[in-house]
Formats: structure tokens, C-alpha cells, sequence
């Protein structure tokens, strides 16, 4: 038998769940496991203080660390074969009870399962369902596999980016994770937040190609009003001036410079001890070679260390490139918590910062499957239910 009444409220925080305590508190939601930008999103929602139940396969139980293990902290797991009638059953239990259904499925697939909006809705129509595509819902390459760097190679955004003779894809932040993941969130609060207006949800179709074309609108602006070359490294932001880059110094690191403002340019050149006159103007393209030459051939002359101290007095927009080890122990981003410790690792904490309900990390990720049955009973299922649906294969 199936209890109808609210899921009771467990301590999440030793379970495996969401904090619960943010302003996400209270709001409930299922996932149906995916990679990549799907977990993003649900990791940020429960950072954030909402109720994420982990939906796994039964195939994944005792098979090792998922690859996204990282992005799977603050929620608990169940293995469900959704195969299986009593495993999709069981979903859309759960989904009567939520707030929310995440999926990062191809398109059709969610519904080749038995779990599509349609049938979601027809138990919930309170339910926003959240969508994660590459491509979206429609259109013709909705059904193509892809990456990151298909997605943000249809958009502009990937030919933007890299040197002069190649695009370098800018790992999978710009698709996955910036136009993915957390344009997802952002919809699925917006649908929420709607919902409390309207009463009845809606499905979200959040797609790499669109949030990677979104966060990419600056760029598009500055084109369309003649203030960008449709090439690399011929702009500001992309390499191109000499005063927004990268160099490597004498200790074969790397700092970075973004003195855009004349005032930052100024300290620039004072902290580099170069008189303007030998430059050109700092808008004048013609000579951003010869002074981008010339402020590497400076930058050599010092370790990282040593131009650390030398120009970041100046307030010249400077800063060390560090390493994925070196930057949690940076003095500002240690002052400010931004990386938080996770099973005795050091890993980027929520964000954004609230005032008076932040976000926080809750219990660490746990392997596929880890809280079946204290899933079902704490949303109503009994036990005897449980132990039917285990023996039939259908959870685990």
C-alpha cells in the first residue's frame, strides 16, 4: 500500500540528503540519474536546501563511483529498474509526492519509460519537470548524440574561443555546466516560483545549444555593433589586446591581466615599468602585437611570486593563474570559503551566497542504491510494498 500524506521530514543531513535549511527547504525532488550537467543542476538545488532523491539504476548498485561522484554530494539514492512496470510504478509514485522530476534522458526516451511529462503530470499536474538535452526537445538534430563541444560549436561560442589558428574548447563549462546545468536550476526555480501564482506546473526544456547561445549574448551584441572581429585572438576579450591575456613568467607559470579601464592599464604599465611612449595607444589594434611582445618579453623577467607582489598592489586587474590544487589555499578564496571540505577533499561550496538562508553541503555522495528503503518508507511506501518490489527486481 501506497501512504498519500507527506513524506515525513528524516535527518538529511546524516542520510545522504540535501541540508535542507536553505531557501529551497521543503521543496522536494526526484532525478532520474544522469551525467554532467543534470547532477549539476540537482546539486545545486540541494546545496540550496531542497530534498533530492537520487533515482539509479539497478544495474549501477555495487558498480563503483559514478564519473559525476563529485556532483552527487547532499542527496540520497534508490536503484529502480524502469524497465521493469513495478520500477516505473514506483517513479511516478514518488513524483506524486514531489515538487519537482529532473531527467536527462535523448528526447522520447523518458516517455518510451513510462515517465515522460504526460504521464507525470497526469498524476502531479503541480509537478515542473525539468528537461536536460544537448540539442532540446525538437528540431532537426534533437535526436543526435552529442558533447559540450558539439553544442557550443553550432552557437559561435566555441569558434570564439582559442588561439588564432584553432578554437581549444574551454573544457565543459560553457555547454554542460554554464548553459546546462544551471540554466536548468534557474528554470526549474522560475517554473516553481510561477506554479505558487498559478497552481500547475510545466515542463522545462532547458538545451546545451540555447544556454550556450544565451551566455554567449554579449559577444553576439559586440558583433552585431561592429565592436568584435568574427576571428581569435583579434578582440579584447579573446587574446587578441595585449592587456586582457596570459603570460608565462620566469618560474614557467602563468599570470593573468585584464587592465581593460584606462586607469588599470596605467598601473599596468607602472607595475611592468614600461613608459607609455614606448607603446602605442591602448585601443590602437595596429600595435597590439609589438606591445603584447613586449609585455611578455617583461613578464619573463620575474617568477609568478614576485609579480604577485609587485602589481597587485597597483590594482592593475592582475591575478596568478593557479592551479586546480594551488587556488582552495589562495588567501582570498580560503578568507571567503569558497572551497569546502567533502570526505577530506576540498571542493567548490554553494553558490550564490544568501544572507539570511544560505545554501550548504550536505552529506557526501553516496554509492547507487544506498537509501532504497529509507527512500520508499519516508514517501510512503510500505514495508511489506518494499520487500514485494525487491523481490520482483524492480528496486534494489
Amino acid at each position: 500500500m501506497v501512504d498519500r500524506t507527506p513524506p515525513s521530514s528524516p535527518d538529511l543531513r546524516q542520510e545522504g540528503g540535501g541540508a535542507g535549511r536553505g531557501p529551497l527547504a521543503g521543496i522536494r525532488v526526484v532525478e532520474l540519474a544522469g551525467l554532467g550537467p543534470g547532477p549539476f543542476c540537482c546539486m545545486m538545488l540541494a546545496d540550496m536546501g531542497a530534498e533530492v532523491v537520487r533515482v539509479d539504476r539497478v544495474s549501477q548498485v555495487g558498480g563503483g563511483q559514478a564519473i559525476d561522484r563529485a556532483l552527487n554530494r547532499g542527496r540520497r539514492t534508490i536503484a529502480v529498474d524502469l524497465k521493469h512496470p513495478d520500477g516505473m510504478e514506483t517513479v511516478l509514485r514518488l513524483a506524486e509526492r514531489a515538487d519537482v522530476l529532473v531527467e536527462g534522458y535523448r528526447p522520447g526516451v523518458a516517455e518510451r519509460l513510462g515517465v515522460g511529462p504526460d504521464a507525470v503530470r497526469a498524476r502531479n499536474p503541480r509537478l515542473v519537470y525539468g528537461r536536460m538535452t544537448g540539442w532540446g526537445q525538437d528540431g532537426p538534430w534533437a535526436s543526435q548524440p552529442g558533447h559540450d563541444i558539439n553544442y557550443i560549436a553550432l552557437t559561435g561560442a566555441l569558434h570564439a574561443i582559442g588561439s588564432a589558428d584553432r578554437p581549444v574548447p574551454p573544457l565543459n563549462l560553457v555547454g554542460d555546466f554554464g548553459g546546462g546545468g544551471a540554466l536548468l536550476a534557474f528554470g526549474i526555480v522560475s517554473a516553481l516560483l510561477e506554479a505558487t501564482r498559478s497552481g500547475e506546473g510545466q515542463v522545462v526544456d532547458a538545451a546545451m545549444v540555447d544556454g550556450a547561445a544565451l551566455v554567449s549574448t554579449a559577444i553576439h551584441g559586440m558583433r552585431h555593433e561592429g565592436a568584435w572581429e568574427d576571428e581569435r585572438e583579434a578582440n579584447i576579450l579573446d587574446g587578441g589586446a595585449p592587456y586582457y591575456g596570459t603570460y608565462r613568467t620566469a618560474d614557467d607559470r602563468w599570470v593573468a591581466v585584464g587592465s581593460v579601464e584606462p586607469q588599470f592599464f596605467a598601473a599596468l604599465l607602472e607595475g611592468l615599468g614600461i613608459d607609455p611612449s614606448e607603446i602605442g595607444r591602448q585601443d590602437d589594434r595596429a600595435t597590439w602585437p609589438a606591445t603584447r611582445e613586449r609585455f611578455a618579453e617583461v613578464f619573463r623577467t620575474r617568477t609568478r611570486d614576485e609579480w604577485c607582489e609587485r602589481l597587485e598592489p597597483l590594482g592593475a586587474c592582475f591575478a596568478p593563474v593557479l592551479s586546480l590544487d594551488e587556488a582552495p589555499d589562495h588567501p582570498h578564496v580560503a578568507a571567503r570559503g569558497t572551497f569546502v571540505e567533502v570526505e577530506g577533499r576540498r571542493v567548490p561550496g554553494p553558490a550564490p551566497r544568501l544572507s539570511r538562508t544560505p545554501g550548504e553541503v550536505g552529506a557526501p555522495p553516496a554509492d547507487p542504491g544506498t537509501h532504497t528503503d529509507a527512500v520508499l518508507r519516508d514517501w510512503g511506501v510500505d514495508g511489506a510494498e518494499i520487500a514485494r518490489l525487491r523481490d520482483a527486481g524492480a528496486v534494489a
